[in-house]
């Protein structure tokens, strides 16, 4: 991909410096005040730029790779900003890739700078030398090579261009050792244009005009939102729409938040482990109006039998999403803010002819499935905490305007049901690609976003133990995140496949041993030794008391380890591969499943 940078009808006069300057310089032109990131030979030059820079962007150590991306990722998900990593050559570019993926799959805006060797030793197997833009190639939008320090400007003009319009997405930057150390005449050219890249933003009329009498026609239409609409800063136009058309909304593990739970018209989650009324309202609706969303087989379960009565809108910024999993009858290219707003006109016109449809019918199913169906968890049977209770304890006591990063497992499909999801950017978790280990460096991430605002980590025992190292990080850098530690000494998800689907064969999903429960490790001397507050919590009558004195300490990060049951589920679930008409709601009198 070739950068042109140009200044129309300007003469500009540069300033002498380094590339290792100069990517300082252009970060700060483009409002980067904060980067994560961890130092080796390759990206020295940079790091001695830092020393000596006054351009107030504060530069975060992080104890690992991974948790500088994962940081990275958590600031763009909280603030809509972009997220901006750096790390250097070999090792330390690789450790990169997990969270470069990550960010990939959930379109989240992020910069990843990495050092490369001297241009002269590259294809020579040189110490600590990988060939990071081929392998990042098929996990970011477009990753550069930078061999030249004149060259710098508008590779990093262009990585924040590329990251931050069209579909979000990672973009890497590799510079050579050279190519930071060489001197050259500075000038800040931020018009971009790269061939070939033209993000249609603004929707096609005609296609509008064709969504919208689909509307007006249906009896069982359903909003299908992803996290597209969060990414497109649309909340306030989906909340209009919804309430024009007066049709329901499902919002995926992506969206929650995006539109708020309380709302009369929202459904809640669909998916494996959605609520019944979302599932089955996406299984019966005759239309559905899907924005942002990509019909993750998450979703769908198995794709050929979803919504099979259902007409499709599909509304995505990315033409290659549009009818990729389920035909789309009406396919729209757009942005989603720009989309609704078109739609909600269009609807408009289409109700002032007809008047609007009556849905009363389809909301008493709906409603029926509400109140036959409600969310909720049995108590555990081994005395010891209900994982869904303390979840549950530290939505209520915390409230919506909160942050909650979480990690992967049943702890976040929890949190995706029981934490309170009323405001866009307020719930950060790995939906694609599911990593263990987000949470901690996401919310730590999200705190330096957003210092004002409380940031949770809620992660099982087994994701806190691939990332917990970050809390040193948090320490030292006055970064006060709360962590719950979901602690059922397991593999939790894993574990609850293994019960359902492997006669409870439990192979190498136990992470402690023994009928005592042997804590290896001790988290509250964990978290001690990293400087947090630490606390344990074994009883119900003690949850309250131990989130209150999280709420109520702000001069360090906090560690709870809840010590939850081990044996409890999650539920609502459509097993792997079936229909996803064939949605559970409890183990009672459910069949023998398949995975297939």
């Amino acid at each position: 991909m070739s950068v042109t940078t140009s200044v129309s009808g300007k003469t500009t006069r540069g300033q002498w410096m380094n590339g290792a300057e100069a990517v300082l310089h252009s970060l700060h032109k483009l409002g980067v005040t904060d980067i994560f990131g961890l130092p080796g030979g390759a990206l020295l030059p940079l790091y001695d730029a830092m020393a000596t820079s006054d351009l107030g962007i504060r530069h975060i150590l992080v104890r690992h790779e991974q948790g500088a991306g994962h940081a990275a990722e958590g600031y763009a998900s909280a603030s809509g900003k972009v997220g901006v990593c750096v790390a250097t050559s070999g090792p330390g570019a690789t450790n990169l890739v997990t969270a470069i993926a990550d960010a990939y799959m959930d379109s989240v805006p992020l910069i990843a700078i990495t050092g490369q060797v001297f241009s002269s030793l590259m294809g020579t197997d040189a110490f600590q030398e990988a060939d990071i833009v081929g392998i990042t190639m098929p996990i970011t939008k477009h990753s550069f090579l930078v061999k030249r320090p004149e060259d710098v400007p508008g590779a990093i003009a262009a990585a924040y261009h590329l990251a931050t319009t069209g579909r979000p997405g990672p973009v890497l930057v590799d510079i050579t050792k050279d190519a930071q150390q060489g001197e050259f005449d500075f000038v800040w050219n931020p018009d971009v244009e790269l061939a070939g890249y033209r993000p249609s933003t603004k929707p096609n009329n005609k296609q509008i005009a064709a969504a919208a009498e689909l509307i007006s026609e249906a009896q069982k239409p359903v909003f299908y939102i992803g996290g597209g609409v969060g990414r497109a800063g649309a909340a306030a136009e989906l909340l209009a729409l919804a309430e024009l058309t007066g049709a329901p909304v499902v919002n995926t593990l992506m969206a929650r938040g995006i539109f708020p739970d309380s709302h009369e018209l929202c459904l809640g989650m669909p998916g494996m482990h959605g609520t019944v009324p979302a599932v089955l309202a996406l299984q019966e609706a005759d239309l559905l109006i899907a924005i942002g969303a990509r019909f993750d087989d998450r979703v769908t379960g198995k794709a050929e039998f979803f919504a099979p009565d259902a007409k499709v809108i599909h509304a995505d910024i990315d033409p290659a999403e549009i009818s990729k999993i389920r035909f789309a009858d009406v396919p729209i290219v757009g942005d989603a803010k720009e989309v609704m707003r078109d739609l909600f006109g269009a609807v408009a016109a289409q109700q002032r002819i007809h008047g609007k449809p009556d849905l009363s019918e389809w909301w008493a199913r709906l409603n029926s499935l509400r109140e036959t169906y409600p969310l909720g968890y049995q108590p555990t049977s081994d005395g010891l905490l209900s994982p869904q209770h303390v979840i549950q304890r530290i939505g209520e006591l915390t409230g919506p305007e909160a942050v909650y990063a979480v990690g992967v497992g049943q702890h976040q499909m929890w949190s995706a049901q029981f934490l309170p999801h009323e405001r866009p950017n307020a719930f950060l978790n790995s939906g694609g690609a599911g990593t263990m280990g987000y949470s901690v460096p996401a919310a730590m991430g999200a705190k330096v976003a957003q210092p004002e605002r409380v940031v949770w980590a809620i992660d099982g025992d087994g994701c806190f133990q691939m990332t917990n190292q970050e809390l040193a990080t948090c320490a030292l850098n006055n970064i006060p995140i709360k962590v719950a530690v979901i602690n059922n000494s397991s593999l939790g998800m894993v574990r609850q496949w293994q019960t359902l689907f492997y006669d409870e064969r439990y192979s190498h999903t136990e992470l402690e041993t023994g009928h005592n429960r042997i804590h290896i490790p001790d988290f509250v001397k964990l978290g001690e030794a990293y400087g947090a507050l630490a606390l344990r919590v074994t009883k119900a009558e003690e949850v309250d008391a131990a989130i209150q004195t999280a709420l109520a300490t702000n001069d360090r990060p906090v560690v709870i380890d809840f010590v939850v049951s081990s044996d409890a589920m999650v539920w609502p679930m459509v097993p792997q591969g079936v229909s996803n008409s064939e949605v559970q709601y409890a183990r009672v009198n459910s069949p023998e499943w398949d995975e297939e």
